[in-house]
């Protein structure tokens, strides 16, 4: 027939896989975008791309940090945010 609820499930004993906090995603998407327009950059012959590479850098470092910064929250138990 159907499932009386005799036996219940056990929550598993690894830790769940948590999200990506959003200010790191976003920084992500920056730091590829960014990478594109400096090979788009530098395939047209401009040395602007020079200022698209620095901006990768800079959103790849800030989305590691926010990465860690969560990681570091979650573990400590405060939460989600990272902003606060």
């Amino acid at each position: 027939m159907g499932d009386t609820g005799g036996r219940q499930q056990c929550p598993p004993q690894h830790p769940k896989a948590t999200p990506m906090p959003r200010l790191a995603l976003y920084a992500l998407v920056v730091c590829a975008l960014a990478v594109a327009a400096a090979v788009v950059s530098f395939v047209q012959g401009s040395w602007l791309g020079i200022v698209w590479v620095l901006l990768a850098g800079l959103s790849s470092n800030m989305a590691w940090y926010y990465t860690k910064r969560g990681r570091q929250a979650r573990a400590a138990g405060q939460g989600e945010s990272v902003t606060g």
